[in-house]
């Protein structure tokens, strides 16, 4: 079976190929396997928006978040696991927006399945008064 832009490929290069090798005789298979491999790691720096200095020397931080996309998200696991004593808090434009479009996942659920936490809009004033 031939397959068309309209049938799943991603472009017309794709659509080529695929007929070159149907013309060939041979069983077109597009994007049928899976092969896993790993990315290195690699050094980064994350720099938060705003640290908020307690009486007692300790401090946490706050970072505010319009579009919150998937690189990000992972960012942040990335930071929680390997730094599990550095508080980092979110505040969303939006809240209940959703992880990408169609996602049944809010960034809200996202926080709440991970332990962060997170305010909508605003810095609530229970964590502004941390810093007094």
């Amino acid at each position: 079976m031939r397959r068309g832009i309209q049938y799943g490929y991603r472009s017309g290069l794709e659509v080529s190929l695929s007929r070159q090798i149907e013309e060939a005789g041979l069983a077109v298979s597009y994007e049928q396997d899976k092969i896993k491999y790993l990315i290195p790691e690699s050094d980064a720096t994350y720099t938060p928006d705003f640290r908020i200095e307690r009486p007692d020397g300790t401090s946490f931080f706050i970072e505010g978040k319009g579009i919150w996309d998937v690189a990000s998200r992972q960012k942040h696991l990335l930071i929680k696991q390997q730094w599990p004593d550095i508080d980092i808090r979110f505040v969303f434009s939006n809240a209940n927006a959703r992880s990408y479009k169609g996602s049944p996942t809010t960034y809200a659920q996202f926080c709440d399945k991970h332990g962060f936490q997170y305010a909508n809009r605003v810095i609530p004033d229970e964590w502004l008064k941390e810093g007094k």
